[in-house]
């Protein structure tokens, strides 16, 4: 297992793009530790990701490669305008859609294509995954939305939008 202790000009932890934690190329091999580390990551000043550890004052730069969390499983409760929508995340926390937690497209650098993320508050944000992606868009309705045909669904009684509809 990396140690996070040593600290180096260039930030020695990441998260890559499918949500995996390593330490000076290490990938962490428990979840718990991950989990933990998650658990006291918040945004840096500049704009960045650091992870405060308990028993030092100074936080730990994070070199995050997209964003530092992956949406893995959705759940489902009701429907239509009442129904709820939740997502569990690669380090197991809960976030419910709502107003606090909306979903966002942003566009690809590499594809062009638009990516779905869930904010989880604080400027941190995670994917979703194509599986969870997959079975929102299955979920969804076609309807205007702000002048435009668009997919998605409804989740704490608000209207969210997935993709537009070409």
């Amino acid at each position: 297992m990396p140690s996070v202790a040593a600290r180096a000009g260039e930030p020695g932890l990441r998260i890559d793009r499918r949500g995996v934690w390593s330490y000076a190329g290490e990938p962490f091999a428990r979840k718990d530790m991950v989990c933990l580390l998650a658990s006291r990551l918040r945004r840096a000043a500049d704009g960045g990701y650091e992870v405060l550890l308990p028993c030092d004052p100074q936080p730990l730069p994070v070199a995050v490669e997209d964003v530092p969390f992956l949406a893995v499983e959705v759940f489902v409760c009701g429907a239509g305008d009442a129904q709820v929508v939740s997502f569990r995340t690669n380090v197991d926390r809960i976030v419910t859609l709502d107003a606090e937690h909306p979903l966002f497209l942003a566009e690809d650098p590499e594809s062009g294509e638009s990516v779905p993320y869930l904010s989880l508050g604080d400027g941190i944000s995670a994917r979703l995954s194509r599986p969870v992606y997959y079975e929102l868009a299955a979920l969804g309705e076609a309807r205007q939305h702000d002048g435009k045909d668009v997919i998605g669904l409804w989740s704490s009684r608000q209207f969210f939008v997935l993709g537009t509809m070409v």
